[in-house]
C-alpha cells in the first residue's frame, strides 16, 4: 500500500479513478506486496476512511481482527486468517475504528497474461470479497504470500525482464488458491454451475443501465419468463427483478458518491429520463433519497 499515487484520472462517467503507483513500487513493476499499516492512502485526495474507488487489485491477508471495511456500499468484517478481495472499480472504505495489521498486495491491471487472467478468476464481480481459508488453505496461503513478497522484493539478483517473469509465476501460483478458495464456497460453486444465471448475471451487467425488464433479458437469452425466475431465484434467493434493480442501485450509489452530477443526470445515466421517476425508485429501495445519501457521504 503506498503513501500516495498519481493524480487520479476520471472516465466518461465522471467517477475519479485512483491508478496503481508504479513509480512506487520495488523496480517499477505492476505489483506491491508488503505490510499494512496506518496512515497510508492511494492519493493525497482520497484518505483511506472515506469512500473511494481503485483501478488495480487489491488482496489483504489480515493477522489480527475484527476488521469492518466496505466494498460496494456492503459492509464486511474480517477476522485474523481471512482474506479481502477487492478488484478493479468497486468502490470501498476503511474503517476509521480499526487497526489494519496482516500483508497486502496490490496488482495492476494487465501484469499478468490473459489466459492467466481468466484462469484465476480476476475479474470475477459475482464472488464475494471476504474469503475465509481453513488452516491447511491458510497456511499455504501464507506461505505462497511470502514467498511473492521475498521475490518482490529482491530486485538486485536478477535482471529486470527475469525477476519481472519470477513476480508473475509466484504471483499466479498465489492467485491460483485464491481463485480456487473462492470457488469453492457453496455459493460460488451454485452461482457458476447454473449457466443460465451466469448468462442473464452477464446480460444484466452490460445492459443494466438501459434494460430493466425481466421478459426483455428472457427473451434475448432465449428463455421463458419462468424458467429464468427459477434460475436467479435458485442462485440469489431473489426475483430476476430483484437482482436487476440492486445492480441499478449500486451504480446510482457509485455516481453519487463519486460524482457531482446533478441528480437528474444520474437517473438518467442509469436508465431514468425523469428525475422524479429515479428519485421515486432510489428511495424505494434504499429509505433514502438521492440528496440525502449523498450527503451522508460528503
Amino acid at each position: 500500500m503506498a503513501d500516495r499515487t498519481p493524480e487520479g484520472a476520471g472516465d466518461g462517467d465522471g467517477i475519479r479513478t485512483f491508478p496503481f503507483p508504479v513509480d512506487l513500487s520495488v523496480g517499477g513493476v505492476g505489483i506491491q506486496v508488503g505490510p499494512m499499516g496506518t496512515g497510508r492512502m492511494w492519493h493525497a485526495d482520497a484518505p483511506l476512511e472515506r469512500v473511494h474507488r481503485i483501478d488495480f487489485h487489491v488482496v489483504m491477508l489480515f493477522t489480527e481482527g475484527p476488521v469492518r471495511h466496505m466494498i460496494d456500499f456492503a459492509e464486511y468484517q474480517a477476522q485474523a486468517g481471512d482474506l479481502l478481495w477487492i478488484r478493479p472499480g468497486q468502490v470501498h472504505r476503511f474503517s476509521r475504528t480499526c487497526e489494519y495489521r496482516g500483508s497486502v498486495l496490490t496488482m495492476q491491471p494487465g501484469f499478468l497474461p490473459r489466459a492467466i487472467v481468466e484462469a484465476t478468476g480476476l475479474y470475477r464481480y459475482d464472488l464475494p470479497p471476504l474469503l475465509r481459508p481453513d488452516a491447511p488453505q491458510l497456511t499455504a496461503l501464507r506461505a505462497s504470500l511470502a514467498n511473492l513478497q521475498r521475490e518482490y522484493e529482491d530486485n538486485e539478483t536478477l535482471p529486470l525482464s527475469l525477476h519481472t517473469s519470477v513476480l508473475r509465476h509466484s504471483l499466479t501460483a498465489l492467485l491460483l488458491r485464491l481463485a480456487h478458495l473462492a470457488a469453492s464456497s457453496a455459493e460460488a460453486a451454485r452461482r457458476q454451475a447454473d449457466t443460465t444465471f451466469t448468462l442473464f448475471r452477464d446480460a444484466v451487467e452490460q445492459d443494466f443501465a438501459t434494460n430493466h425488464s425481466v421478459s426483455a433479458y428472457a427473451d434475448a437469452l432465449g428463455y421463458s419468463r419462468r424458467t429464468l425466475v427459477r434460475a436467479v431465484r435458485a442462485a440469489t434467493g431473489e426475483t430476476p427483478k430483484g437482482f436487476i434493480d440492486k445492480r441499478v442501485v449500486l451504480e446510482a450509489k457509485r455516481l453519487l458518491a463519486h460524482t457531482d452530477l446533478p441528480i437528474g443526470r444520474v437517473g438518467a445515466a442509469i436508465g431514468f429520463p425523469d428525475a422524479a421517476n429515479f428519485s421515486k425508485f432510489f428511495h424505494l429501495h434504499t429509505g433514502q433519497t438521492p440528496v440525502a445519501f449523498r450527503a451522508e457521504l460528503r
